[in-house]
């Protein structure tokens, strides 16, 4: 669904004809996995928010003027499995090398900043022994779990050590690495997965998570069902997205927390810049040479003259929405998204999770980019 919408087009047009085939395909696949959303004589909708291949491109994307909040349907969780049987103990060796012994799956602790690994053990069917959460994980069925984590991404080691986890599934998203670290020494098992996320390896990544928890086949077939649902959601998008680089939007991701005082720009590797792409924009980190995450500043706006800036809906709101964005920045004004105040939005716990909620969040940015009028 749109939350806010202050923006206009000017000259917009049809564009391409629709596919409703491929349209069909991928809402029966998201349907089936509680995801798309649509009735009456609405076009479909994937998470409240119009399937790109059903939507019309405006002729100039670079001519749209105003900000886009959009907030995406919390759709509930749809395990690939009615109460699964994890094959027990299970052994793994995990993204450091660690040879890991899981024995009980019975209190399950997932934690990263994305609040992904969460959503994938409940998508599992494991969902019941999941006993704590991070503050990222925040869809319906998890968020009467208790928090273990304080000042937004810290690990609270008292308040895990109290839930009395029997495995903890995480990353290194999440610090202090001391606490891991003293869990471990607690006799707690911790798999860490990669932190990395994009796209391409939500799949590994799931299985992964699968296989700890003694749940290989329900792994590798959510994994499988992800993977599909991503490839059938970029061939929609690739309806409304223009063929070549130089038509397509220049597109920077913003992280913000204006009462903290901390302002990145996300570039290569960062998982913003595989958002970008695989949402139909032109991720400028790439020619920039921006690498992870680097302080935000008027300099590096203004190189990279971007048409789209991306940020998280609590973050916009940190800084005082767009008026606030360009006065802290002034030069801001300077490139075409400032100039057209330009801005998009999204949920904090889904922009750049990467997991099983992915073709939602792909298919809203390209309608954002490129469709803005089917909002």
């Amino acid at each position: 669904m749109l939350r806010q919408r202050t923006g206009s087009a000017r000259g917009a047009g049809a564009r391409g004809t629709f596919r409703l085939a491929a349209a069909a395909v991928l809402v029966a696949s998201l349907t089936a996995c509680g995801v798309a959303a649509g009735g009456g004589g609405d076009m479909a909708k994937v998470s409240g928010i119009p399937l790109a291949s059903e939507a019309t491109a405006i002729d100039d994307p670079r001519s749209y003027q105003g900000e886009l909040s959009l907030q995406l349907v919390d759709d509930p969780v749809a395990p690939v499995a009615t109460d699964p049987v994890p094959q027990l103990p299970a052994v793994v060796t995990d993204n450091q090398g660690t040879e890991v012994e899981v024995a009980d799956v019975s209190r399950i602790l997932p934690l990263d900043i994305y609040g992904t690994l969460s959503r994938i053990v409940y998508e599992l069917g494991l969902g019941d022994n999941v006993i704590g959460r991070d503050v990222s994980s925040s869809f319906p069925e998890i968020a009467d779990r208790p928090l273990v984590t304080t000042d937004g991404h810290q690990l609270n080691a008292e308040a895990i050590l109290a839930l009395n986890p029997s495995v903890i599934i995480t990353d290194t998203s999440l610090g202090p690495w001391d606490v891991v670290l003293q869990l471990r020494d607690a006799g707690v098992p911790v798999v860490v997965v990669d932190s990395h996320r994009s796209p391409e390896n939500v799949e590994a990544l799931t299985e992964a998570v699968g296989a700890a928890l003694g749940l290989p086949d329900q792994g590798r077939e959510l994994g499988a069902r992800t993977r599909a649902q991503i490839t059938e959601a970029e061939e929609s998008i690739a309806t409304i997205t223009p063929d070549s680089e130089t038509r397509q939007l220049r597109t920077v991701f913003l992280y913000a927390r204006g009462s903290a005082g901390v302002y990145y720009m996300f570039g290569e590797d960062s998982g913003a810049d595989a958002l970008i792409t695989a949402a139909g924009g032109y991720d400028v980190s790439s020619e920039v040479g921006w690498k992870g995450a680097k302080p935000a500043n008027d300099e590096g706006l203004i190189a990279a003259q971007p048409d789209v800036i991306i940020m998280m809906n609590k973050g916009l709101e940190s800084v005082g929405g767009v008026d606030g964005l360009l006065e802290k920045f002034p030069a801001m004004e300077q490139t075409p998204a400032g100039a057209n105040r330009r801005v998009i939005s999204m949920n904090d716990d889904l922009l750049l999770s990467f997991g099983t909620r992915t073709p939602a969040v792909l298919n809203a940015l390209a309608v954002a980019l490129y469709a803005p009028d089917a909002l």
